[in-house]
């Protein structure tokens, strides 16, 4: 019998948008997917994945390497076994299908990484009904990596405020912010020299706007570590932020504390 369940937020998205016109290749990063989601399953607790087209994450092949699991190739093939055949994996339900089924029985909510969910997640209506129910409620919200960007969908006109950095509209980005549930949380994000390589090597240009201007802009306290690629993990009350790949281990432990301590206290207070 599980613990509770857990929801673990996944992009479709392949393409993302870069300066000057044209996408570059992008993905879901396999660590930061699969470390936290085995994690959760070996505590107990039962995990359910949904994506906005209810179709599996595109998994990044910059990640799909044993070096994103410290060089460990029995971890790297673990991971990528479980990715492919574990039945939560397989089993994909659409964002909206959970919304329709109701939240209520779910004890916290997950999304990792990658930037495919800059392109999809960060202007998801749905996703924004989902942050806004588990924020309410005190429920453990984690987001790695890029993930922290997710939490824009919670804003009313997330779409709206994406289009508005893409343009370089910061005044209007500004006003669309007010409101944003998370001001003044203490949070991290993948940084801006740490996408500097990504933006060299993979994507041939450079993304329209960084992660944490775009969550400073909202009005989140983000700090990032000063030495790339340092596993970093900040909790500020329900919100559990990584910074990077290397923090998959981290914050999977920080979130299985956090989900055991909202269920003992629910159930005192039951």
């Amino acid at each position: 019998m599980s613990k509770g369940k857990v929801l673990i937020v996944g992009s479709n998205a392949t393409r993302i948008e870069i300066q000057g016109g044209g996408t570059g290749p992008t993905g879901q990063y396999l660590n930061e997917t699969v470390v936290p989601a085995m994690a959760l399953v070996g505590a107990g607790y039962e995990i359910v994945l949904a994506t906005p087209n209810g179709t599996k994450p595109f998994i990044d092949p910059v990640s799909d390497v044993a070096q994103h699991f410290d060089g460990d190739e029995a971890a790297y093939r673990r991971g990528r076994a479980f990715f492919d055949n574990d039945l939560a994996m397989v089993n994909v339900r659409t964002i909206r299908s959970v919304l329709d089924e109701g939240l209520d029985n779910y004890a916290g909510v997950f999304a990792p990484g990658g930037q495919g969910p800059v392109v999809d997640l960060m202007q998801d209506a749905d996703l924004g009904v989902v942050l806004r129910h588990f924020h309410e409620r005190g429920k453990p919200t984690a987001l790695l990596c890029h993930g922290p960007i997710v939490s824009v969908a919670a804003l009313p006109r997330a779409k709206e405020y994406r289009a508005a950095l893409i343009a370089g509209d910061l005044s209007k980005a500004s006003d669309l912010a007010k409101g944003w549930q998370y001001t003044g949380y203490k949070m991290t994000v993948y940084s801006a020299s740490e996408e500097k390589p990504i933006e060299e090597t993979v994507l041939h240009g450079k993304l329209y706007f960084n992660m944490p201007d775009a969550l400073r802009r909202l009005g989140a306290d983000v700090t990032t570590t000063p030495i790339d690629f340092s596993p970093h993990v900040v909790e500020d009350r329900e919100l559990i932020t990584g910074q990077n790949p290397r923090s998959d281990h981290p914050i999977a432990a920080k979130l299985v504390t956090a989900l055991d301590r909202y269920l003992n206290i629910n159930r005192a207070v039951a």
